[in-house]
């Protein structure tokens, strides 16, 4: 059964050792080793999301606002990665055959790829089934338990995943805690094999100091600001679909949304008079009744993304509703680095623009940003200018002429870089982040090559030999 923990009696600490000492009996019996109980567990983890894909929907408008559309593409990410490694996990496990180099000779090499143990998996607001359910899937595959906590923001999406939990899967290979932050607290306090963690850098430090404590290995998969670049010969169309889309999903609380906006100058104008045009088009004259459209979490980042907005600086948007935690979409235009728009990861509906000469200014204003983005978008014609930005940048992933699209492939590993991540994953990199890769060297006994044995005499000129 999943555990749903009160506050109140969260001090004794006790059901939180018990769960893990239950799981790691489990997988300490092996339980968890063999290829058909790992594609068991998956198989039964896809009939729980087809049984329930109704009630995410659901769930996801009863939390955050979700249009249907957008909790059909969380529910529909998740459900590729799913047949995706259950397609592909017979053969990620299987051991892989390396070269042998001379000096460890006579002998055959090997890389095994071994469980874990116990994971403890803490999912983020924005994306909280997709969130929690793909690395899930990465942890099971390559053979391990999982303890699950949701976040406390998403009640409604939190409650399903417990069901799935009570009806799937047994204690001693998933559970999934409900509760707040008092709740994470007590897990972080115990001994994991692997912590994943999805959320704001504020939070990763907390968890990577708690993981500290017993040399506990972790996934961080933070943010950042990530910038998108609108280059003089980008297909102008295009661009603004794909930023404002890419922007405006979930209301803009996407850890990969592009932030902010860097234009060319010579298009800025038409820029950002298409952007204003395309908004309209997307979510009509007031986007407050656009079913289209999402919402903030909570009043806390309401005012926070609220306050960001400068007035005199808006071409479109703007607007909120308090008591329905609206924020109109919003497009700044003329805004300087300097802006408290551009002092912190935005996370909601609003768009500042940039304007650039040379993309040599970019590259310094992007280096001063506090950490490194965890995603970067190109639109562009020239293959040169892809070149030269990709060499000047570091980021963790992202797209040329689209935004967002690069975590849609599972064969493409997600993550950032510095302080917008630690590690990454999706795909087969999910199966082998959760997973030990163990050397093996197998020696033969048919024949023995003395050379390494002492005594040393007249063998030395021949590795001096070989020193070349």
């Amino acid at each position: 059964m999943t555990a749903v923990i009160d506050e109140s009696v969260t001090a004794e600490h006790t059901w939180a050792n018990e769960a893990i000492v239950k799981q790691r009996a489990f997988f300490d019996a092996g339980g968890t080793r063999s290829y058909e109980f790992r594609l068991a567990q998956l198989q039964k983890l896809k009939q729980a999301m087809l049984k329930y894909a109704d009630d995410l929907e659901v769930a996801l408008k009863a939390d955050i606002g979700r249009p249907s559309l957008e909790a059909y593409v969380e529910l529909n990410t998740a459900m590729d990665e799913l047949n995706h490694t259950i397609k592909s996990l017979k053969k990620w496990m299987k051991p892989k055959r390396v070269a042998t180099t001379m000096f460890a000779q006579p002998g055959r090499s090997r890389i095994e790829f071994t469980p874990k143990g116990v994971c403890f998996i803490m999912g983020p607001y924005n994306y909280p089934f997709l969130l929690c359910i793909q690395p899930m899937i990465g942890a099971i595959a390559a053979g391990n338990t999982v303890i699950m906590k949701p976040s406390s923001l998403n009640p409604e999406v939190g409650k399903i995943i417990k069901k799935i939990s009570d009806e799937y899967f047994s204690d001693d290979v998933v559970q999934t805690f409900l509760g707040s932050t008092e709740v994470t607290n007590v897990l972080l306090q115990e001994k994991f094999d692997h912590i994943f963690f999805t959320g704001s850098p504020r939070v990763g430090r907390v968890v990577m100091a708690a993981a500290s404590k017993h040399l506990t290995p972790v996934t961080l998969e933070l943010g950042g600001k990530s910038p998108t670049i609108v280059h003089a010969d980008a297909k102008l169309d295009i661009a603004v679909k794909r930023v404002l889309a890419g922007k405006m999903m979930n209301a803009g609380q996407t850890c990969i949304a592009p932030d902010f906006v860097f234009v060319h100058e010579s298009i800025k104008d038409a820029f950002q008079k298409k952007m204003v045009e395309t908004a309209r088009e997307f979510y009509g004259v007031d986007a407050h009744k656009s079913p289209d459209f999402g919402r903030l979490i909570n009043k806390k980042h309401f005012e926070r993304v609220k306050g960001l907005i400068d007035p005199a600086k808006v071409l479109i948007g703007g607007e909120s509703v308090e008591e329905d935690l609206y924020i109109a979409p919003t497009i700044m235009g003329d805004v300087e680095m300097t802006d408290p728009v551009m002092q912190e990861e935005i996370f909601g509906p609003v768009l500042p623009i940039v304007s650039y000469r040379d993309l040599s200014e970019i590259y310094q204003q992007v280096k001063a940003l506090p950490q490194h983005p965890l995603a970067l978008y190109l639109f562009t014609e020239s293959a040169e200018v892809e070149r030269e930005v990709l060499d000047n940048i570091q980021f963790g992933g992202g797209c040329i002429n689209n935004t967002m699209m690069h975590v849609a492939n599972a064969n493409l590993p997600f993550g950032g870089v510095g302080e917008s991540g630690m590690g990454s994953y999706h795909g087969h990199q999910s199966f082998k982040i959760f997973s030990h890769e163990r050397s093996i060297l197998k020696s033969t006994t048919m024949f023995d090559i003395k050379l390494r044995y002492a005594p040393y005499k007249n063998k030395v000129k021949i590795f001096k030999a070989l020193y070349k």
